[in-house]
């Protein structure tokens, strides 16, 4: 049976396997474990991410990873299982108010980036107007992964989490035909159409690729409810796949797949599918798993002896895009909705960069653009540098600007079937500083029928309260609500936030003295 046994080089292979087995475990763990430190320090994990890929590249352990168009493949696979995270985990009641202004943000805003940007760095760094065309429409483009980090951990109004949200999930379309486009036309023997017609082509697949998203969404969603497996898992592992088919049926359209992919999420997750708790959970776990390998693999690819070239173009560069280019482009689109200004400053410095822009650094040189291999290394410093100002001091720009929600409610998933089966609901509240929940007690409350306080965590420690419990500032509180008034609920608790003990007793008395 001597054919049966392993040969050397099937023993060479799995040694190999087992090597790189062990360094991706390792990865992973560190990776999670820097989640922690991310939190405790105020800035997004994608920089530990990113230094964890560059101490295992040429500098550290050695591992050599160059491959641009790899990079780029491996990219666009990461964005998509991202967009879908994001999709799935946005809730539609939270961004149908801001629809509106997020799709001129996505798409007339980017158009406005794009040429403040291109402008500035023709005349600073006397680059041709192609290049700095190019330049503008990679950096155009928000993070989706950079911003979802970031809300999870700042009490904002619902109306700028769902703006910021819808932005990101919709700008990386747009601003990926616009970069395709634009390094086509710049590469030799590029297609020169004009700009109208170029216009009109990013038109045409914006709208095909969200329509396939949508039918998709639709027609499987109801299939999927239909035939659901009894397996959670099964049926998660089906819902992600939806989104993929989404994105892989655009594209072969010769549509924008990330928009199909992004609408498709977006419209299985507000179906009321079964099993909502797992496929959240599952898809979760894929995109911090797509967004780990993402921003590893960039820190790979980047060379930190050619970064350094680039410091000085990329803060100046990065300077333009902070406080020129993005306020224009959120005053140009969302001022029409009359959005306050200090709303609009938020946004503003909200507009985080992150994988998106470095991922799309790698298409010119794919496209084989020529003179363009700078601007990855450029793009890399400036995402690196301006997280690192931008993202540390969100909270205390909203606490400057004075729109901290007071009452910051968080939908919690639990995987728990009864509460399913009984279409129960849990909300998460936190007492903010501002907040005239201080000093009130459950029972003043008055809940509607159907929404009970469980828990309260105060200094770290959890208790169950009773109707008579006092609230403190800085006090967590856990509400199991039916799905029928969980809305009332939420409004419930706002509106003493705001108003007190007294909220509707005040308006109920006006009522009764207002003359006939």
């Amino acid at each position: 049976m001597p054919a049966l046994l392993p040969s050397a080089a099937t023993a060479m292979l799995t040694d190999r396997l087992t090597g790189w087995l062990l360094i991706g475990a390792v990865v992973l763990l560190v990776s999670i474990a820097a989640v922690r430190l991310a939190n405790r320090w105020g800035v997004p994990a994608l920089l530990l991410y990113l230094a964890i890929g560059m101490g295992l590249g040429e500098s550290g352990l050695g591992v050599e990873f160059d491959d641009r168009a790899l990079a780029q493949v491996l990219g666009y696979s990461a964005l998509v299982l991202i967009l879908a995270e994001g999709g799935l985990s946005t809730s539609w009641s939270a961004i149908r108010p801001v629809i509106g202004p997020a799709a001129l943000l996505s798409t007339i805003g980017v158009v406005v980036s794009v040429g403040v940007l291109a402008a500035a760095v023709h005349l600073l760094l006397g680059l041709s107007w192609n290049v700095s065309l190019l330049l503008g429409a990679i950096l155009s483009s928000t993070d989706a992964a950079a911003v979802f980090s970031v809300l999870r951990v700042v009490p904002l109004p619902r109306r700028l989490t769902g703006l910021l949200e819808a932005e990101s999930g919709f700008n990386d379309a747009p601003v990926v035909l616009l970069v395709v486009a634009l390094a086509e036309k710049a590469a030799p023997h590029g297609a020169d159409h004009p700009w109208w017609f170029l216009a009109l082509e990013a038109a045409g697949e914006l709208v095909g690729g969200a329509l396939i998203g949508l039918v998709l969404g639709y027609l499987l969603g109801r299939l999927l409810r239909w035939a659901a497996p009894g397996s959670s898992g099964l049926f998660s592992i089906a819902v992600i796949s939806v989104t993929v088919l989404a994105y892989a049926a655009a594209d072969a359209a010769h549509t924008s797949g990330f928009i199909a992919t992004y609408v498709c999420a977006l419209l299985l997750g507000n179906l009321h599918l079964p099993h909502r708790p797992a496929v959240r959970g599952f898809s979760q776990a894929v995109g911090w798993l797509a967004q780990i390998g993402l921003f590893v693999m960039l820190g790979l690819l980047a060379s930190p002896s050619r970064l350094g070239e680039q410091v000085d173009d990329a803060l100046v560069v990065g300077l333009v895009l902070l406080v020129l280019a993005r306020p224009l482009s959120v005053l140009a689109t969302v001022s029409w909705f009359r959005v306050p200004l200090r709303e609009q400053a938020f946004l503003s410095w909200a507009g985080l960069r992150g994988a998106v822009p470095v991922v799309l650094a790698t298409v010119p040189f794919t496209l084989g653009t020529p003179h363009t291999e700078w601007i990855f290394d450029l793009v890399f410093v400036l995402v690196v540098v301006f997280t690192l100002v931008q993202a540390p001091t969100l909270p205390w720009i909203t606490r400057r600007l004075g729109i901290i929600d007071p009452a910051h409610t968080v939908d919690v998933d639990i995987e728990a079937t009864p509460l399913e089966q009984l279409g129960a609901e849990v909300v998460q509240v936190t007492i903010g500083e501002t907040s005239r929940l201080h000093g009130v007690e459950i029972f003043e409350l008055r809940l509607p029928v159907g929404a009970n306080v469980t828990l309260v965590v105060r200094d770290g420690e959890g208790f169950v309260p009773t109707s008579s419990t006092t609230l403190r500032r800085g006090d967590s509180l856990l509400i199991v609500t039916t799905e029928s008034v969980r809305r009332k609920t939420i409004r419930r608790i706002r509106d003493v936030s705001r108003e007190g003990r007294l909220a509707g007793w005040r308006a109920a008395r006006r009522d009764d003295t207002a003359p006939a």
